[in-house]
């Protein structure tokens, strides 16, 4: 049964005790599904998150000859244990000039540019394809990186669909531009042993984009002869409920199960950010959690101000607009300064208001998190956090100590919703 279109939050007027899981990386998990593919041999992963983003790379595998068998996980429903079979950098599958095989990646970054690096080391015509969003975001750094290494890539205004001529492993060199994403350094870094690629990266340093330093740390700890590999939970995905431990505070004892011990994930920091200070940067502070951030900052000492949010711009949505607008709908106060945001405290006091989403997981989630603390507060299109946290509103409706209890009403019809009605699929 589908989520439906508007739910509203009711705000949590108890204390409440929660260990809570939460899924398993996103961009480690895909990371380490193109690695595993590449690998010599069977590669376990255990803890793989298992959303709308790891399916599409999964499915796009699978279409282009890889084995891939899985397994329920225990521990957190939202997650999977995978086991791949890596051909040592051999794709078994690609199509022609007049058919090519056609990959569909959907509005996922990862997939959209992982898998335009690695199809490269293949031998055939390849088509990525996705949503009318993912056509729209940037790629041209990365095609320019691919046509640098001597690769045909035939897209207009270098952007996707794009068809992509492969031709097997070729020693050479490209400079990438990582200014508008690090996934173009990421992609290309992930097939750069078996392709043969000497890659050097430009428009940031490597200190300025934390996702470059995961790809380089997990290929070196990844098992590329066979074996097993354990992905780590989503940092992101936890500071949702770092957040509300913070909002509720003292009345909430609020844990994550299992939180990221590694530095690969930029956003395992977001509890070091409470309380919040001054200023936090997109670049080389936090990664999406960025956005948690600036609901923490409505109930803050002082405003906040969130700087060099650029690439917030190019994601699942504007997300700079994004944000402003509907904080703005709930009667926050927000200054916007070319790529940087002042958050100020709601002195004043907050108002609901119905939320749009943009189609966009964080936007979904983040005002949740709201929801916990300010009355009236209504999700559209809330099914849209399938793309990385599907069971997300079931953890905030849960029973504690799995879940925080928070009450939950389809917003058309007042119908209060069940934790087993909150799945978005």
């Amino acid at each position: 049964m589908p989520l439906p279109e508007v739910i509203e939050i009711i705000p949590l007027d108890k204390p409440v005790s929660a260990a809570l899981t939460v899924p398993g990386s996103k961009s480690i998990t895909n990371r380490a599904l193109i690695l595993g593919a590449l690998a010599e041999g069977e590669v376990t992963l255990r803890g793989a998150l298992w959303s709308e983003d790891t399916q599409i790379m999964t499915q796009a595998l699978r279409q282009l000859g890889f084995s891939i068998g899985m397994e329920a996980d225990e521990k957190e429903s939202c997650n999977r244990t995978i086991r791949i079979g890596g051909l040592g950098g051999r794709i078994p599958n690609g199509g022609t000039a007049e058919k090519p095989l056609e990959l569909y990646v959907g509005n996922a970054g990862t997939a959209a540019r992982f898998l335009a690096a690695l199809v490269c080391l293949g031998r055939g015509v390849f088509r990525l394809h996705g949503s009318g969003r993912m056509h729209e975001r940037p790629q041209g750094a990365l095609v320019s990186a691919l046509r640098a290494l001597g690769y045909r890539m035939d897209c207009a205004n270098d952007r996707w669909p794009v068809d992509i001529h492969g031709t097997g492993p070729r020693r050479a060199k490209c400079r990438v531009d990582i200014s508008e994403s690090s996934q173009f350094a990421s992609a290309l870094l992930l097939c750069a042993g078996i392709g043969g690629w000497d890659v050097e990266l430009a428009g940031e340093s490597e200190e300025e984009a934390p996702y470059v330093g995961m790809t380089r740390q997990l290929a070196a700890a990844f098992p590329n002869m066979g074996g097993e590999f354990q992905i780590e939970a989503d940092a992101s995905s936890a500071s949702y409920f770092c957040a509300a431990k913070w909002l509720m505070r003292p009345r909430a004892g609020i844990s994550v199960a299992a939180y990221p011990k590694s530095d690969w994930q930029i956003d395992a920091a977001f509890p070091r950010y409470l309380p919040l200070p001054g200023e936090v940067s997109r670049r080389g502070q936090l990664g999406d959690s960025i956005m948690t951030a600036m609901i923490v900052a409505l109930f803050g000492s002082g405003p906040t101000r969130f700087r060099d949010l650029g690439r917030l711009r190019r994601q699942e949505c504007e997300r700079v607009a994004a944000m402003k607008n509907e904080l703005g709908k709930c009667g926050a106060r927000v200054v916007e300064e070319n790529d940087d945001l002042t958050v100020f405290p709601a002195a004043g006091g907050l108002r609901g208001a119905e939320i749009e989403t943009y189609n966009d997981h964080r936007m979904a989630m983040c005002f949740a998190i709201l929801g916990l603390k300010t009355e009236g507060i209504r999700v559209k299109n809330p099914s849209c956090v399938k793309k990385t946290f599907p069971n997300f509103f079931q953890k905030l409706a849960g029973s504690p100590p799995s879940g925080l209890g928070a009450a939950m009403l389809d917003a058309r019809t007042a119908h209060p919703l069940r934790a087993a009605e909150l799945f978005a699929d």
